[in-house]
């Protein structure tokens, strides 16, 4: 029954992880099969338009050209926010943070995809108004599950859950470490014939 649980807990994340991944990609392929590469067509006459860009760089479009470092820092990223996911895995208090991580790890994925297959990411909300970077689906996710995850910081958690959560994972860790130790034993014992 545990290990259901157990399993339900990391399967229904990777399913979501993938429908928002496949929803930031197919708004991208709309948008590149529709468009001609700066093209601009107006929603809300000068405050937001759909603008097709390519950004070969990261945020506001700094850092243009360093695709395989943004591939390598993405995965490091994307390995770090599952860590972390393991560890609140199985205490439900932590669920508003889980969301977050899908919508982090989602939106990462999208952008990163785009980078492998392009060596660049797909761009095309236009905010006029105020002159915002164009950005995508994969970023919005990344920026809401950045700020709900840094409300939950200020506000709702305080230091003993991240005492907590640290210990999940040293606790984990040791967990596996005593495993392999115990099998370690008993083979030895068997070899030597105790």
């Amino acid at each position: 029954m545990k290990n259901k649980a157990s399993i339900k807990i990391f399967i229904v994340p990777i399913i979501f992880i993938g429908l928002f991944t496949a929803f930031d990609q197919l708004t991208k392929f709309m948008i590149t099969s529709s468009f001609e590469l700066y093209e601009s067509k107006p929603v809300i006459k000068d405050i937001f338009s759909i603008t097709y860009i390519r950004n070969a760089g990261v945020a506001w479009g700094m850092f243009q050209g360093g695709r395989v470092l943004f591939i390598v820092l993405t995965i490091l990223a994307l390995l770090f926010a599952f860590k972390i996911y393991h560890n609140v895995a199985n205490d439900r208090k932590y669920i508003p943070v889980r969301i977050c991580l899908v919508l982090l790890i989602s939106g990462a994925l999208g952008n990163m995809l785009d980078r492998i297959r392009f060596g660049y990411v797909v761009d095309f909300f236009d905010f006029e108004l105020i002159n915002f970077p164009v950005f995508n689906v994969a970023d919005m996710m990344v920026v809401v599950g950045m700020i709900v995850l840094f409300i939950l910081i200020l506000f709702r958690y305080g230091d003993a859950e991240f005492n907590e959560i640290l210990s999940m994972a040293k606790h984990a860790d040791e967990a596996v470490y005593a495993e392999n130790d115990e099998e370690t034993d008993e083979k030895f014992d068997k070899e030597v014939g105790l």
